[in-house]
This record gives C-alpha cells, sequence and structure tokens, in this order.
C-alpha cells in the first residue's frame, strides 16, 4: 500500500456513506456504527469472488422455486425474484454493474440489486438459508464447472499426444535413466507415457468431482432451519447428486478445495515433467527439437537466440499451483467447526490454480500441436552410450543359456573393451567378444543395432513400434467411447 492511491484511514470510523449504511443492514441492526476503512478493505472479496455470480444466481434460483414449492414463497413473489435475477445476470454480463466493497462479495451485490429491482420479495429470498451455506454452494458449483472444462481441455491434450505419438511411433530416440542414455525407445513410446499421465490426471479430476457433488444449500448458517425445505428438490435442480447429509459439515468443509488443488498440482507436475523434455530437446547440446516462432521467445541483447519460454513458463507454474494448495491447507488446519472468516480466502487460490493450470494445457497442447522433432538426431543419440548393451546381455542369456548375472559380468566387459577403444558395441570385433565368453558367435550382431533393439521389446507395454500403435489404437477408441 506504498501508493497514495491505495492508502487508507486506519482509524476513522466511517458511517455516514448511503451505500456502506445500506451494506450493513445486509448483516443486521447489531451494530451502531459502520466499519472502519480497514476492516471494509480486509473484509471484502468482491474482487475475486464476483466471478462466482452465474453460480449465486442459479442457487438463488433454485431456492426461490423451492421456497415458493413449499409455500414458503408466494408463486407472484419467486416469479419476481426469477425475473429480477435474470435481469441482473445480463447487467453483470454486459459489464453494467458497480461492484463496491462496502457491498462486500458478489451475494450481497446480488441481493441489493435484487432488492432495488423488486423490493420486498427480494428481501424475502434469503429465507431458510445464509451466506455460509450459499457460498459453499457457490464454490461447489464454481468447482464443478471448472472441472469440466478443465477435463475437455485435458481430452485436447491427450488427441495432441495421440497425434504425435502416431506420427512418430517408429522413430527412434534415447531412454534414459539419471538423463543417462540407457535404452533406445521410440518417441511416439515415449509420448504415450505422457498419456497415460494425463489419463490419470483426468480420472482423478473425475473422482474429485463425484465427491464434491453434493449439495450444501439449506445447511443454513451452521444447524439447518426450521422451515419446511425440500434439499433434494435444490440438489436435482442444481444437478448436485445428493444434499449433503450434516448441516456443520455442509458450511465448514472445503476438503472438495484441498483435493481439487492437489489433482491440479499433481496433474501440473507432469505437464512441468513434458515441459522440461521439450526445454532440454530444444538446447544445442540435445539438438532434438526446434521450437517454431509461434512458441518461442528472442533475446535482447543476443540476436541468435530462440528460448522455449513457453514450455519453461508451463514448468514454472506447477509452483503456483502447489502454493495454492498448500497455502489452502494452511487456511483451514486450524479451524473449528463450523464457519470461520478465514474461509473466506479460500476461493481466490482456487481461482488462480485454474487460471494458471488451464493456460498450462493450452500451452502444452499448441507446443505439442507444434511439435518438429529431428529424428535423425534422435536416432544417431539412441545409439551413442552403448545403449543397446542389454539387448547383448538378453542374447547371452537367450542364445547361449548364460544365466544373466554371468551375461551382465560379461557384456560389462565387451562394454568396457569398447570404451577403451573408442568403438561402438557393434564395432567390437567378433575376436574380441570371444576372449570374454567364447561362446559368442556372429549372430550377436543382429542384436546390437537400436532397430533390433526397440523392435525386440515387445512384451506388453513395451517400445517396439507395432506396440507403440496398437497401444494408440485402444486409446483413441477410449477417447471416442467418452462421447
Amino acid at each position: 500500500m506504498g501508493d497514495q492511491k491505495n492508502s487508507i484511514s486506519r482509524d476513522k470510523p466511517e458511517t455516514g456513506d448511503a451505500t456502506k449504511s445500506q451494506s450493513q443492514t445486509m448483516w443486521g441492526g447489531r451494530f451502531g456504527g459502520g466499519p472502519s476503512a480497514v476492516m471494509q478493505e480486509i473484509n471484502a472479496s468482491i474482487d475475486f469472488d464476483k466471478r462466482l455470480y452465474r453460480q449465486d444466481i442459479a442457487g438463488s434460483k433454485a431456492h426461490a422455486r423451492m421456497l415458493a414449492g413449499a409455500g414458503i414463497l408466494t408463486a407472484d413473489d419467486a416469479a419476481k425474484i426469477e425475473a429480477g435475477l435474470t435481469q441482473i445476470a445480463g447487467e453483470i454480463e454486459a459489464g453494467e454493474m458497480v461492484f463496491d466493497p462496502a457491498l462486500e462479495d458478489i451475494h450481497m451485490h446480488i441481493e441489493a440489486r435484487l432488492r432495488e429491482l423488486v423490493g420486498d420479495a427480494g428481501a424475502r429470498l434469503h429465507t431458510a438459508r445464509s451466506r455460509n451455506d450459499q457460498v459453499a454452494t457457490d464454490f461447489r458449483l464454481w468447482t464443478r464447472a471448472a472441472i469440466d472444462q478443465l477435463d475437455g481441455l485435458y481430452a485436447g491434450l491427450q488427441n495432441a499426444l495421440l497425434n504425435a505419438a502416431e506420427t512418430y511411433a517408429g522413430s527412434i530416440m534415447p531412454g534414459f535413466t539419471h538423463l543417462q542414455t540407457a535404452q533406445p525407445v521410440t518417441l511416439g513410446h515415449h509420448l504415450m507415457a505422457y498419456f497415460e499421465m494425463v489419463s490419470r490426471d483426468r480420472s482423478r479430476l473425475a473422482d474429485c468431482r463425484m465427491r464434491l457433488n453434493e449439495n450444501p444449500l439449506g445447511a443454513a448458517a451452521l444447524a439447518g432451519t426450521s422451515f419446511p425445505i425440500d434439499r433434494h428438490k435444490t440438489s436435482a435442480e442444481l444437478g448436485f447428486d445428493k444434499p449433503m447429509a450434516n448441516s456443520l459439515d455442509a458450511v465448514s468443509a472445503r476438503d472438495f478445495a484441498l483435493e481439487f488443488l492437489s489433482v491440479l498440482s499433481i496433474g501440473a507436475v507432469h505437464l512441468s515433467r513434458l515441459a522440461d523434455e521439450f526445454v532440454l530437446w530444444a538446447t544445442s547440446a540435445f539438438g532434438f527439437l526446434k521450437l517454431s516462432d509461434a512458441f518461442s521467445t528472442g533475446s535482447s541483447i543476443m540476436p541468435q537466440k530462440r528460448n522455449p519460454d513457453a514450455a519453461e513458463l508451463v514448468r514454472a507454474k506447477v509452483g503456483r499451483i502447489m502454493g495454492a494448495h498448500t497455502g489452502l491447507m494452511v487456511v483451514m488446519k486450524g479451524l473449528p467447526l463450523a464457519y470461520s472468516k478465514d474461509m473466506q480466502e479460500d476461493k481466490a487460490p482456487v481461482f488462480q490454480a485454474v487460471d494458471d493450470f488451464e493456460l498450462c494445457l493450452v500451452a502444452m497442447t499448441g507446443m505439442l500441436e507444434d511439435f518438429h522433432p529431428n529424428t535423425e538426431a534422435m536416432k544417431k543419440a539412441a545409439g551413442l552410450g552403448y545403449s543397446t548393451a542389454t539387448d547383448l546381455a538378453d542374447w547371452l542369456v537367450r542364445a547361449l543359456n548364460l544365466p544373466f548375472r554371468d551375461a551382465h559380468h560379461a557384456t560389462g566387459a565387451i562394454v568396457k573393451y569398447a570404451e577403451d577403444n573408442s568403438l561402438e558395441l557393434s564395432d567390437v570385433p567378433l575376436t574380441e567378444m570371444q576372449k570374454i565368453e567364447p561362446k559368442i558367435t556372429n549372430d550377436v550382431f543382429s542384436v546390437l543395432s537400436v532397430e533390433a533393439s526397440v523392435a525386440s521389446r515387445t512384451s506388453y507395454g513395451g517400445t517396439a513400434p507395432d506396440n507403440v500403435r496398437a497401444a494408440i489404437k485402444v486409446a483413441r477408441l477410449e477417447l471416442l467411447n467418452e462421447k
């Protein structure tokens, strides 16, 4: 708050302003004076919770219809409320509503405007509910919609992975452990590993959605209500599976948001790992990939630079998303039942995490659709570092019936000879191999190429190109069956 525009008085109560006076009546006649400026600023959440307006209006419409059905509201009042709420939605979408921190949150803004439009009928809408169950309902509805939006973006990412994997199903590249060349794999197989990760991420999102899809509305402040409401009716209208079974839990539970952020954190880690590989592959040291101008930036001083900034930023966003999860965990960790004002801080981290995660999904999908690997450089690198040594050891077991540990030892000795003489495995003379293991025949050279290595990995889940194509076919059918 260093500049003049944002400075506030921390000791002067403000009681004369008409808008603030109206705000005060929203939460009752218990108070004789208005809040101080600092109280007003710390108490207001409209800057971030205004994005809940659609959910708040939907929940209010369902509540009004239920109240009318139960005889608590007249049909005329319910009709006025519904018309007023529809008008308010239009005003907000048109950018006509002026948001005032004195009205605290989106719920009060909508209620105040409704009273302006329909009078006493608007004042009756809050019968048999509290802001506690109202905001819990809005937040669940918003999170559910966010899950559905992200799931659709995830499906797009999966399709991009499948398309790239199919194109490069037979393209050979080095597989790494410890970032050291280990065994040859195919690029298609490598990309399909991320498809599997993303599939689990989507499954976790679906599980989270299932658990959050219970309705808090009607729990009121914390103890339920004495009015004869029908919580099953509002649940059905809002698309919830059922009402939440305990009123205390309904208003105080935020584990759905914690679970959601946990799922996003895991998904962000997967996106970050793929992004990091793009960063590595785009370096001159690897030379596996050249990103187009669409997902690169330059340098202000070095004209030759092409920086993979989109991938780097996807990699960085995981910190913000994990931070949102940790932050909300800390907010919730010490709160007694039921509601505490601390819980106003639940929405901002979720909103920010969703914004960041959605951007990461779109960026990663775009990079995959723009994917142009240097397959020749990948294949050349796949043959370095004695990557077919395991194939040699396996051949010794299969062809010569050596115990694997003996085959491993013999292969290690052959690799050492190759290394000492600056040779590739396939260039080691047969006579030198036979000095280490006399039973070796000329057939050994049939398994030492990278092509033979990947073609031989036909076990379920292996990297053989035919395996990769079969896995892609199954995956496409699964995505098609979702529609």
